[in-house]
């Protein structure tokens, strides 16, 4: 599959939102074959399809006063946060490359991660009934799509900085009572770079993709 690569650096979530549909809409139209997005986004809290309310735990004034937004997102899943803190990858990619399987692609996104970080030299892996990567019982990275046409968007976010952690705090992650972890913590000093290189290696190996 071939595809172009965007890497969009710091980036406010609603704007990468925008910029996100239009690479969709270059893909759906069949002007890119595919798109692969990495950026990292400012301190935001988004409301996945299955959102409960509920799942943000302290009042809006406390949200204001530690500078995170809140953000609706067509994305599957329930509450999570995005931050600085953190790598995301918006993978767009037509999923007939896929058999039409959402569940074989989830599966691939999460056997991208466990590849990625496995190649930096730490160990993660799957839990039984439940989306993402985790080490140990902490989660890593969380995913969350969705797919209009059989064409992706969203996709998955990696911790990288535990210093970015605390946010995590605001919320009930994904709607459990889950305890999240980050690269730097299993590998202290690992820099963002080295992060995207092994990430977008890892595509390159379990999606085939070649540049376009």
């Amino acid at each position: 599959m071939r595809f172009r690569f965007f890497d969009w650096g710091e980036i406010e979530y609603r704007a990468a939102l925008l910029k996100q549909k239009e690479v969709f809409e270059q893909v759906r139209s069949g002007l890119l074959d595919a798109g692969l997005v990495f950026c990292r986004h400012l301190p935001v809290i988004t409301l996945g399809r299955s959102a409960k309310p509920g799942n943000i735990l302290v009042p809006e004034s406390r949200l204001k006063e530690e500078g995170v937004s809140v953000c609706p997102s067509e994305r599957g899943g329930d509450v999570t946060y995005h931050g600085p803190g953190q790598l995301t990858a918006y993978p767009i990619f037509r999923l007939d490359c896929f058999k039409k399987d959402l569940h074989l692609f989830l599966r691939r996104l999460e056997e991208t991660v466990i590849l990625a970080v496995s190649a930096l030299g730490v160990k993660a892996q799957r839990r039984s009934g439940l989306t993402g990567v985790w080490i140990g019982e902490k989660k890593l990275s969380s995913i969350g799509i969705s797919v209009r046409d059989w064409v992706s968007f969203h996709g998955l976010s990696l911790n990288v900085r535990r210093d970015d952690l605390q946010n995590f705090g605001l919320i009930r992650p994904c709607g459990m009572d889950i305890q999240v972890t980050a690269l730097d913590a299993e590998l202290p000093g690992i820099d963002f770079p080295a992060v995207s290189r092994s990430l977008k290696d890892s595509f390159h190996q379990v999606f085939l993709l070649q540049r376009g």
